[in-house]
């Protein structure tokens, strides 16, 4: 049987490497430097897909995805929710009281504030949460931790200090599963999809609003809508667009025939099952 190839940001124990573990079964995994290598692998090899993380419950949205989606123009295949559960690890024979210095990504120690200042720890940012990890369990200082997953933990052999640290529960990233020339599925009744687009307006007064009444008319539901600008330029700004529906179906190309009127430029990045999350 032919592994999946799998390819994402950051060191082995990210949450992108537990979303992998949680969608496919023993896959091949390649570790990316950055999102950008992440997406250039799938976009020079049709037998890798990437799981890219977008968007942060907390947090907000990821930075760069949104410049990197109309850039390579994969296709997103599926989208997965994992809960992120963050954790205070240290390396062995290292006691709670020791620790003066945590190390982690910058949206990890954004979101366990109430364990640092409660202790007073000063922070150290690292560009990913388990590579903070990595880079513990290769030092010899016992008075630094990491914030990171519990596979972390197992892969760099630390143990947990703390489990659960974040301050709010319910943290949760949104991930797309993305690859190249990837197929919609067809239109089954019953089935929840969603379909998601970037596009970049005419310039107009009411752009926006004339391009989206469609969707209104229609009874199309969106679910996402976030603007960000055109790289080296402030005149322009581009859409990112996520809404329930089919490209099959005929209120969905109602709104999309309207949203075309107002467009300069239109790219539809894949049409995909709504996650069992999304009911919750």
């Amino acid at each position: 049987m032919k592994k999946n190839k799998v390819a994402f940001q950051g060191e082995l124990g990210a949450y992108s490497h537990i979303a992998i573990n949680q969608l496919f079964e023993n896959p091949e995994i390649k570790t990316c430097a950055t999102f950008e290598e992440t997406f250039k692998v799938a976009f020079e090899n049709e037998d890798y897909k990437i799981v890219i993380p977008l968007e942060n419950s907390l947090a907000g949205r990821v930075a760069d995805i949104h410049y990197l989606l109309p850039k390579y123009k994969l296709q997103i295949h599926a989208e997965h929710f994992q809960k992120v559960e963050h954790n205070l690890l240290a390396r062995e024979n290292t006691k709670l009281e020791d620790i003066k210095y945590v190390r982690s990504h910058s949206q990890a120690i954004g979101q366990c504030q109430k364990i640092i200042m409660e202790n007073k720890y000063k922070t150290i940012i690292s560009a990913d949460t388990a590579g903070s990890a990595k880079e513990l369990s290769d030092g010899k200082d016992n008075s630094i931790a990491a914030i990171a997953s519990k596979l972390s933990a197992k892969i760099y052999n630390l143990k947990i200090l703390k489990e659960n640290i974040e301050d709010e529960k319910g943290n949760v990233t949104r991930f797309l599963i993305m690859g190249k020339n990837v197929q919609q599925p067809e239109y089954e009744k019953g089935k929840k999809y969603i379909t998601t687009c970037i596009f970049r307006l005419k310039s107009e007064p009411a752009a926006l609003y004339k391009s989206l009444g469609g969707f209104a008319t229609n009874q199309v539901n969106m679910t996402k809508l976030e603007s960000f600008s055109v790289k080296n330029t402030f005149a322009q700004t581009n859409f990112y667009l996520d809404f329930e529906g089919h490209l099959e179906e005929k209120s969905v190309q109602n709104a999309m025939e309207e949203l075309g009127f107002h467009t300069e430029s239109l790219d539809i990045l894949g049409v995909y099952e709504a996650s069992k999350f999304r009911q919750n």
